[in-house]
């Protein structure tokens, strides 16, 4: 690790540099040895006070982790030396977190320890996935191909995942614009314009009084309703954190209509994907399943791929395992139970990859293209609805006269 210092000699002269060594206490004792008085060291990729203190800025998106894959991939290609890779690409990436990671896994490479149990240290960058793939790589020999495969995956999985969340921006833009105008409305042009009506003192339609009895629920009790909603948020947020929590809404999602088909089509997606990338890289069955286990991400699949794993483990064949589920469908267990057969898993994996991944995108698109005019129509006909509900009255008020 590298070091910079502040230091006097032995004529008080003020002495400044930097100074390469395994740690800050060698590094200050080498400094003393050679008759420095330390003022101040620090090690030179050290995070700024600011990224430190707020959560956001230590974030590593997978973009950057896919990006840095590529770049490992290629520097083993051209025979740099592991230790070299990772001083090199800590001094290059714009990330401060990232940078300090790759520092520390380069620290533990000097010690000796290897990449795969060096990544392991820190798992909000490198997952389960990642590290075993590594592991594997270390094992066989072939760290470049193995880095090249998860470079591949990573941004195969990078580019659905960003596709689908790029597809409802717009429609979530819709949503919140509704609720938005809704509550404006409600709040502050209802209760003026009612005002007036109840004044008049005429008759006034049932629709109308709704619409004033929500305006003035929402004047008098919204603040307490806007406290409701985020203790309700807050509890289900916790009860998310638990086992059985996470499992109902899991499960709750691959029942809703037409969405529960899109999560189901995402997951397998992953699942054969993980599956392949990982054959490919010589992971062997039963470490596939359980990694694939705790990377895909959904509760459900979870459970399925861990009683598959001991079904496995037991002697039976995947698709005899993943046969027994009904969130399997035929012809994924058809497929994989050919690529058994015919001792070409791997390939099979990556088809059914492939194909599910199209079909996410597609599904996406599908939905995104009927979200968007229903979202419009209603808002339409939300504030269309209230005007109405108030201006007819104000009408025939006006009439009379």
């Amino acid at each position: 690790m590298l070091f910079s210092y502040h230091a006097l000699d032995r004529e008080g002269h003020e002495r400044q540099g930097s100074i390469e060594a395994l740690s800050r206490d060698v590094a200050v004792s080498t400094l003393q040895r050679r008759g420095l008085i330390i003022s101040a060291i620090e090690p030179v990729g050290k995070k700024p006070l600011l990224s430190m203190q707020i959560p956001f800025l230590n974030h590593v998106s997978n973009k950057e982790v896919v990006i840095l894959s590529r770049q490992i991939a290629t520097l083993f290609s051209a025979q740099v030396p592991a230790l070299r890779v990772f001083r090199l690409l800590a001094s290059a990436v714009d990330n401060v977190t990232l940078s300090g990671v790759l520092t520390q896994v380069a620290d533990d490479l000097q010690g000796g320890s290897p990449i795969s149990k060096s990544l392991s240290r820190h798992p909000k960058v490198f997952s389960n996935f990642y590290v075993n793939m590594v592991k594997s790589g270390e094992e066989s020999g072939h760290l470049s191909d193995t880095f090249g495969y998860l470079a591949d995956y990573l941004d195969r999985t990078y580019a659905v995942m960003s596709k689908a969340g790029n597809a409802l921006i717009y429609p979530a833009f819709v949503i919140a614009t509704f609720f938005t105008v809704m509550g404006l409305m409600l709040t502050l042009v209802i209760p003026r314009i009612s005002a007036i009506l109840v004044d008049s003192g005429q008759q006034i339609p049932l629709y109308t009084k709704i619409v004033i009895g929500v305006s003035n629920f929402l004047v008098h009790y919204g603040f307490f309703l806007v406290i409701a909603i985020l203790i309700g948020s807050f509890v289900s947020w916790q009860e998310l954190k638990t086992g059985e929590g996470r499992y109902f809404f899991d499960k709750m999602k691959l029942s809703v209509p037409y969405v529960g088909n899109l999560y189901q089509k995402l997951y397998l997606s992953r699942i054969s994907d993980n599956f392949a990338t990982m054959l490919i890289s010589g992971v062997p069955v039963v470490e596939m399943i359980h990694v694939t286990s705790t990377v895909v991400d959904s509760a459900v699949y979870e459970d399925i791929l861990k009683q598959v794993e001991s079904a496995v483990q037991g002697g039976s064949s995947i698709s005899d395992a993943l046969a027994r589920y009904s969130e399997i469908p035929g012809i994924m267990v058809a497929m994989i139970k050919v690529g058994e057969e015919a001792g070409d898993l791997s390939s099979i994996l990556s088809t059914l990859s492939k194909f599910y991944a199209r079909e996410v995108t597609t599904a996406v698109e599908t939905l995104v293209d009927l979200i968007e005019p229903l979202m419009i129509v209603l808002l339409g006909l939300g504030v269309g609805t209230l005007l109405a509900s108030v201006l007819i009255p104000i009408y025939n008020l006006a009439g009379a006269f």
